[in-house]
């Protein structure tokens, strides 16, 4: 850390000297087909606003010479194909900046007519509900971290469950609902410190510098995906630079340092490594919780001929939890957090191969996550009343091709089949912490293993018999063989229409369904013959409208309906809903109880958005509005909210490119707050939930933030440094996170988030 330190200081000293107007860097890149992955020859690639271009040669490639260092917007174009604008292309002097532009093919009597062109390119595989983050929108964005699954929160429709995580409620429903796949490998946690069971955490794993896209479905998605009853997050990440370059960086959160350059003649590396400072951070203020986090990503790419690429990924990270319990205060506070030691890796080697009309994608995989899960009392010294040591190890093959047979015709099928080969517990659960509907306690021991089998097939056809619709049909099936080869299909249909010049309505409906989570079926003796996968049928509708090229807007509405959820047979109010669960002596863990497929429910609501692109204009803005009613009802008949309704969410982001070197931007984030369960204020159950009136006590307070940010740029020698100031929570205000009994007073307090929170963070590429 001294070191890089020391280069910033040098660096900064050296940019009076060296830095001028008039840096320059290069853009290179490929411009392909959509849908097959063609290379598109003689597409005109131009910087908007500026007289740079660059015609793309037979295999599609382009480089642009003399663009000046900063922002940019591309225009790309081709005869047979839509016109598209790229919005926020960082170029940088010390490196050739690649971009991947993947052009639409246009109808045929459109061919030859000049046509707008649009930054918002149509959604490749879902008819609704999709939007399309990039690299530096994520980067950028006030308040989020650097941290791409926060800035999948700000689309619509997605709630976060509490400060300091980013475990996503998306329309209502849990996290544990939600796909992540990176680089066509599906992932159960991607996050620092995850919890077991679901999808969230503190941090996301994943560093964004190597991020190309990310693409998030809230529902209603096409055939290729499954296994997940409400949205998906696919992330792509970039090849390396053909040119040898790098990053030192400083966050928020940690630091950290990359490479990337070539890899012989024809194949490209990234090798990336980061460290959390919190550590040192939370020791030096006296905290009694320290964690640290370490995390590596390596991607290596290579051509096997024209049509032939082979790549290999590898994301590995080691997070570890330490207690300082000197003081009486500290033994307390440190008792009521479940501390997770976690070891963690996923790797995928893929096969891509460039048909005649489409692409083969052939991906082997491997997810491996170690949990050492440990609570403490608060006696001197403390000693465990929780532990759990769990270790989930799945092996992945899936395929995937994509098809244009003839033009306005595309079909895409695949296959996936998923073996566990670890799946190891062994946990003790003392009774006080799991008790059954009377009040009975029921400790639980243990230790077994057990392998698990899936697969799935589906195929999806799109048709465009008009220029300007498109219709989806399509249908999966999903095999179960650890869940007593249990077969589910689930049939998919969308449509776009285009209606005057630019308005379209949108249409999708589905069945989606999900498998119980590994650990929920060692939770009790009985959970292994009682739990099947669930349901939920998906039905959205909604109006796009592209104001400019720049400027979007879109309504859509949405009914979500549920069957076969894992309803708590010792909580009959309830259906299981965990998320970043913090404390045993609230509420049983990680699904560690009896659970029965017997749950039902809904969700349903509307969606506005607004999104306005970086451009010739150099403002850029999402506004979003969500309005959200989720219900389920568990073993008890009774319909109650549901753990994760939201009611309205808002979010205003907007940001102001000032020139080539400055940058200020800003978002409002207000929501209403989750529903919440009294507590036993007397009697020898005196701090329990109160299951009686599960979700009837007081809603946790609406919640708003203001967030600012500054970022300013520097180039100067073979380098550029950025760094900025990111303000969060500037009013101060202290969000409720949710309530909890102190023991020590006997009465429900509050757990608020902390106020102001300022961050800086610079990165300097070499």
């Amino acid at each position: 850390m001294r070191l890089l330190f020391a280069v910033l200081a040098v660096d900064c000293a050296s940019i009076l000297h060296a830095q001028s107007s008039t840096r320059t860097g290069v853009i290179e890149g490929r411009v392909l087909h959509a849908i097959t992955q063609q290379p598109v020859p003689v597409a005109q690639v131009s910087v908007v606003g500026t007289t740079r271009g660059a015609q793309a040669d037979d295999e599609g490639r382009f480089r642009i010479t003399g663009v000046p260092v900063g922002v940019v917007s591309l225009q790309a174009r081709a005869i047979g194909y839509s016109p598209l604008f790229v919005a926020d292309v960082a170029v940088s002097i010390t490196r050739p900046v690649e971009v991947t532009i993947r052009l639409s093919p246009a109808a045929l009597n459109l061919a030859a007519v000049q046509v707008q062109a649009s930054y918002f390119a149509p959604p490749a595989d879902a008819q609704v509900s999709t939007a399309t983050l990039n690299r530096e929108e994520t980067r950028r964005a006030p308040g989020v971290q650097e941290d791409i699954i926060r800035a999948v929160a700000l689309l619509p429709g997605v709630a976060i469950t509490q400060a300091g995580r980013n475990d996503l409620a998306v329309r209502g429903g849990a996290p544990y609902q939600n796909l992540f796949v990176v680089d066509g490998i599906e992932v159960p946690n991607i996050n620092h410190f995850g919890s077991q069971g679901s999808t969230g955490g503190p941090l996301s794993l994943i560093n964004v510098q190597f991020v190309d896209e990310t693409q998030f479905s809230a529902g209603g998605f096409g055939a290729r995906y499954g296994d997940r009853t409400n949205s998906v997050t696919s992330l792509t990440l970039r090849e390396g630079s053909r040119a040898f370059g790098g990053e030192l960086n400083l966050s928020a959160t940690g630091y950290g340092a990359f490479i990337e350059g070539p890899l012989g003649a024809s194949g490209t590396f990234l090798l990336g490594v980061r460290r959390s400072y919190l550590d040192l951070v939370f020791k030096a203020a006296g905290f009694g919780f320290i964690p640290a986090y370490t995390d590596l990503t390596f991607k290596a790419t290579r051509k096997l001929g024209s049509r032939t690429t082979l790549s290999v990924l590898t994301i590995g990270a080691l997070d570890d939890v330490s207690f300082n319990n000197e003081s009486a205060d500290n033994r307390y506070d440190n008792s009521r957090v479940v501390a997770n030691d976690q070891q963690q890796y996923f790797s995928g080697l893929t096969l891509k191969r460039i048909l005649r009309r489409g692409t083969l994608d052939v991906t082997l995989g491997r997810t491996w996550s170690r949990y050492r899960t440990l609570q403490y009392d608060s006696l001197s010294p403390p000693t465990p009343i929780f532990r759990a040591n769990t270790t989930e190890g799945e092996q992945m093959l899936r395929g995937d091709v994509q098809l244009e047979p003839r033009d306005g015709l595309e079909v895409s099928a695949g296959v996936v089949v998923k073996f566990a080969s670890t799946l190891e517990y062994d946990v003790t659960l003392p009774g006080f912490a799991r008790f059954d509907d009377a009040g009975v306690p029921r400790p639980l021991v243990v230790d077994t293993a057990f392998t698990a089998t899936r697969g799935a097939a589906y195929g999806q056809v799109s048709w465009k018999p008009m220029p300007r619709v498109r219709l989806t049909a399509g249908a999966r099936g999903d095999h179960y063989a650890f869940l007593g080869d249990a077969f589910r299909f689930s049939p998919r249909l969308g449509a776009r229409v285009g209606v005057g010049g630019h308005t379209t309505l949108t249409f999708a409906a589905g069945r989606y369904w999900q498998a119980p989570q590994f650990i929920w079926l060692v939770g009790d003796l009985s959970n292994r013959d009682a739990l099947w996968p669930f349901r939920a049928d998906h039905l959205v509708t909604g109006i796009e409208r592209e104001v400019r090229p720049d400027l979007k807007v879109q309504a859509e509405a949405y009914l979500q309906q549920y069957n076969g959820m894992p309803a708590r047979l010792w909580r009959p109010q309830a259906v299981l809903a965990p998320a970043g669960f913090d404390d045993v002596t609230t509420d049983i863990p990680f699904g560690l109880e009896p659970l029965r497929s017997v749950g039902t429910g809904r969700s349903y609501g509307v969606e506005l958005l607004a999104r306005k692109v970086l451009s010739d204009i150099p403002v850029y803005g999402l506004a979003t509005v969500s309005l959200n009613r989720t219900e389920f009802t568990s073993i008890d008949g009774v319909t109650r909210p549901g753990a994760f309704e939201t009611r309205w969410i808002a979010n205003v982001l907007g940001g102001w490119r000032l020139n080539s070197t400055w940058e200020f931007s800003g978002k409002f984030r207000a929501a209403a707050g989750l529903p919440s369960t009294p507590f036993i204020t007397s009697g020898p159950r005196a701090g329990q939930q109160d299951f009686t009136r599960y979700n009837a006590g007081d809603r946790l307070p609406t919640f708003a933030s203001l967030d600012l940010r500054a970022d300013r740029r520097w180039s100067f020698s073979h380098r550029q440094l950025i760094a900025y100031i990111d303000l969060q929570n500037v009013t101060g205000s202290k969000g409720v996170g949710r309530y909890y009994w102190d023991q020590r007073t006997q009465r429900v307090v509050t757990n608020e988030s902390i106020g102001l929170l300022p961050s800086i963070g610079v990165n300097l590429q070499f």
